[in-house]
């Protein structure tokens, strides 16, 4: 429920999302992220992770700080990172020592627990950021150095932590441990060389490092993303499952590979078992969630109601623009709190257009006279406008693309629209801000500009009343649009959402008129394809399913996931198809 609120897609550079699997509830332990690029695309990526357990410093600075160091390094290994070009930051808070030796001495004993490891590792810590001002009164803040570590590779080196299929082999790969109850370097190392080389050869599907919860919680957490259940080998006793193991890694293998010790095998049932004791994978997710769920809530009860799941697969005549365009230009309008028109102009450059990127003024009353002026003068050489998504105003209540709407209900800008739809056949889109402005301004479903009232359909807060990001599926439920030439009715894709206003609602009579004339563009459908009202695949509540509709004759879409955020190597933890060929098909119609 927290990391929902957060858009985590900006950018269209996702490797790996907050949680994987095809049910979205495995965390990856370190960011994989695209390195962000203007122009071209890249296979170049960052990785980060972190290390720290405030118990373990409580008892031992020395042994929290080197343990922390250990631990980061160890979670970008277990995603695929090399280990060479490693380095480490920082983060450190500790009580207000005054003029006590003790209490200088745990920073001390922190710091010098930090730079043993660096030098047993080999890896060098480029910078950090301290404070010596926890304390309150009597009251201490425990010793803590959280480590941060950070290195660069590619896509194809990553691997995330959800288990993959039933009858895998699953060990558990062990460093030696000193008198101290610290991993051996040397062994360490070896081991890490072990792990990277089962990965580069495909034979490690999975790999989790113990961290806080041990052994026990990297095998629940790497079953739930694919409810994947577990068979834990009867000889493996409470110490390795509840202990702490630092610097090991629990790897799920695919053919023989002789290596670590055998905690057991992956199977399909949805349940840990060890012996007769049997948990199944829907009680420990419960107990997993539950404990901040009433804080950050993500699993309301949705209506029970019915949906049907929609096929229209009719003929229309919008099929070719009567005007050719071999590199159709795209204006892409940029307003107060847009953040995807880069990820848009680059989808739509990828797939053979000219992306016109246009900045909206609003300082004064002037600049925006002149903006609108300027916006008009640019869309008489468009063949496509587009209007892509953000935060315009801020999203302030019932906020959702007000300035977007009254900006186009310029006289101006309003003529050229009619014009562009109406006499030079071209297209416009609007996806997640831009697809609330179009039906704000009854482009969808109407086809033209007008002035809408309650009894219109609008788009408004999501059920569960926060900002929902996260992979949603969507069916295709109609053809009946140029955006949609390369797709057919029933595919089914990934695309990411992230809006706090996209629950679609409308007067019954006009939802069946839509179904009934294919305006429905597209429905929100769970794992088997149906439309759906549960709030784990409809993330904001919308009427009928919807995620997009059509104007009349398909020319205007409005969708609110975010299909212009794709790419090579992105959500590689979520599996799907996420191209809709939306921009392709857009180009194709002007050929």
């Amino acid at each position: 429920g927290l990391s929902e609120r957060v858009d985590s897609t900006i950018g269209a550079g996702t490797v790996l999302m907050p949680f994987g699997g095809k049910y979205q509830q495995t965390p990856p332990q370190a960011m994989a992220h695209l390195v962000s690029t203007d122009k071209g695309h890249t296979d170049a990526i960052s990785f980060m992770s972190w290390g720290g357990n405030p118990h373990i410093a409580e008892k031992s600075p020395y042994h929290g700080a080197y343990l922390a160091v250990v631990e980061s390094l160890s979670k970008l290994i277990a995603t695929g990172a090399s280990y060479e070009d490693v380095y480490l930051t920082f983060q450190e808070y500790f009580l207000k020592p005054a003029k006590d030796p003790k209490r200088w001495g745990q920073p001390l004993a922190a710091l010098l627990g930090a730079f043993k490891a660096q030098t047993d590792l080999g890896i060098a810590a480029i910078g950090g950021k301290d404070s010596m001002s926890g304390t309150f009164e009597n009251i201490d803040v425990p010793p803590t150095l959280v480590s941060f570590a950070v290195t660069t590779g590619t896509t194809d080196e990553v691997i995330s932590p959800e288990f993959k299929a039933a009858g895998h082999r699953v060990v558990l790969l062990e460093p030696k441990y000193d008198a101290y109850g610290l991993p051996d370097a040397i062994s360490l190392i070896e081991n890490i060389s072990k792990v990277s080389k089962l990965m580069r050869e495909g034979k490690a599907k999975a790999v989790y490092t113990p961290t806080y919860g041990g052994v026990a919680e990297g095998l629940v957490k790497m079953s739930i993303g694919n409810r994947i259940g577990f068979s834990i080998a009867e000889n493996i006793d409470n110490e390795t499952l509840f202990g702490y193991r630092y610097g090991s890694f629990i790897i799920e293998l695919s053919g023989a590979a002789r290596v670590g010790k055998t905690l057991g095998r992956t199977k399909a049932r949805c349940e840990l078992s060890r012996g007769e004791e049997k948990i199944p994978l829907d009680e420990l997710q419960k107990i997993y969630e539950n404990k901040l769920e009433s804080v950050y809530a993500c699993n309301i009860t949705a209506p029970k109601r019915p949906v049907r799941t929609l096929s229209y697969d009719g003929k229309f005549d919008a099929i070719r623009s009567t005007i050719s365009d071999a590199r159709p230009k795209v204006l892409i309008p940029v307003f107060p709190g847009t953040n995807c028109e880069y990820d848009t102009a680059k989808a739509f450059e990828d797939a053979g257009a000219k992306a016109d990127i246009f900045v909206i003024r609003n300082n004064s009353a002037s600049e925006v006279a002149y903006s609108a002026e300027e916006f008009a003068r640019r869309m008489r050489d468009s063949r496509i406008v587009f209007i892509p998504g953000g935060f315009s105003g801020g999203d302030e209540p019932d906020g959702s693309g007000k300035f977007i709407t009254a900006f186009f209900r310029n006289e101006r800008i309003r003529e050229e629209v009619e014009n562009l739809l109406g006499a030079r056949d071209g297209l416009m889109g609007g996806i997640c801000n831009g697809f609330q402005a179009l039906v704000k301004l009854g482009l969808v479903p109407f086809g033209k500009i007008v002035d809408t009232d309650r009894s219109c359909p609008t788009l408004t807060y999501n059920d569960i009343g926060r900002h929902q990001s996260r992979i949603v599926q969507v069916r295709v439920a109609s053809n009946k649009s140029p955006w949609l030439g390369e797709v057919r009715v029933g595919d089914v894709f990934n695309v990411p959402i992230s809006h706090g206003e996209g629950r679609f609602v409308c007067p019954s009579k006009l939802l069946r008129e839509l179904a009934a004339n294919g305006q429905i563009m597209t429905q929100y459908v769970d794992l088997s394809g149906k439309a759906t009202m549960d709030i784990h695949f409809n993330p904001n509540g919308s009427a009928c399913a919807v995620e997009g509709i059509l104007s009349p004759d398909g020319r205007v879409f409005g969708k609110m996931g975010h299909s212009e955020r794709k790419g090579d190597g992105l959500y590689q933890n979520v599996p799907g198809n996420y191209d809709m060929k939306l921009f392709e098909s857009a180009v194709k119609y002007f050929k």
